[in-house]
């Protein structure tokens, strides 16, 4: 056999045993590396380039490495699920690197990490003064998790005893010119009301628009492919009438979140109310 084809059947090989035990070994490996995980990654890489190139290795060998480094990180997590001495052993502890803004400098030794390491790990944070940390605590992964004394926290809502309403992610509702019907009907807008949206910026059709996405406040973001399409005037009726039965829904939506027996049987009750009203008027807003 040629040894270019030989080494590309190695390399797919290769390849496709990394995939699975990355698979295998789940997200962590690609995110929240602790020193033993970063040291297992670097020895696949190598064991993997290996048999991909090196004719000498044999592939049987390379695999049965690559198997053994694959299920070491996994009984290692299992064990570190069911013992917390095990996962000290293998992960390591948090070390507390600043405490009532001093510098303890004992773990810092400990931790290999030198003043002006330690200072541009607060500056990521947008920390420049030693004295506004209450505490900072060097994680197993190398992250250097942060708290600000409670004069130097932002102030949120709850503590100026202020209520917000509660808000959820963008919901995305067109992509790729394909409207996404099961993400509208469980935000409780109709299409007649999408449809209107989008026109108030530009497009005909759902087929005009690359992205459109609703936030808490019910405001559609629409990002067309024409960018040069010019806004045409909408026809009031229709939108009306998909207004009328968004208000509707909205009633519908308060009622099932309400735990109050009366609100419930209010929101209820004005939503079956605003619904007689749509039916007898919707044959003069078409």
């Amino acid at each position: 056999m040629p040894e270019f084809l030989l080494t590309i059947i190695r390399s797919v090989i290769a390849f496709m045993l990394l995939m699975v035990m990355t698979r295998i070994m789940g997200k962590k490996q690609l995110s929240q590396l602790t020193f033993f995980d970063y040291c297992v990654g670097i020895t696949i890489g190598s064991i993997a380039s290996a048999l991909a190139i090196d004719q000498n290795i044999k592939i049987s060998n390379g695999i049965v490495g690559l198997i053994i480094l694959g299920v070491f990180p996994v009984l290692l997590a299992y064990g570190g699920l069911k013992s917390i001495k095990f996962r000290k052993i293998t992960d390591g502890t948090p070390s507390i690197l600043i405490e009532n803004g001093k510098v303890l400098e004992r773990n810092l030794f400990k931790s290999k990490v030198a003043i002006d390491e330690l200072m541009l790990f607060l500056r990521e944070k947008n920390i420049f003064k030693v004295t506004d940390v209450e505490m900072a605590i060097l994680e197993t992964n190398g992250q250097l998790s942060v708290m600000k004394k409670s004069d130097q926290q932002p102030l949120t809502p709850k503590q100026l005893g202020l209520t917000v309403n509660a808000e959820h992610g963008p919901a995305i509702v067109i992509m790729d010119g394909k409207l996404m019907d099961k993400s509208l009907s469980s935000l409780g807008y109709s299409k007649e009301w999408l449809l209107g949206e989008i026109g108030k910026q530009g497009a005909s059709t759902y087929e005009d628009v690359f992205l459109a996405q609703i936030d808490s406040n019910g405001n559609v973001f629409v990002d067309l492919y024409n960018d040069n399409l010019q806004q045409h005037k909408v026809k009031q009726k229709p939108l009306l009438a998909a207004s009328l039965k968004k208000v509707q829904a909205d009633l519908e939506s308060f009622s099932q979140q309400t735990n109050n027996p009366e609100a419930k049987k209010m929101y209820s009750q004005q939503a079956a109310n605003l619904q007689t009203t749509i039916e007898s008027i919707l044959p003069y807003l078409k």
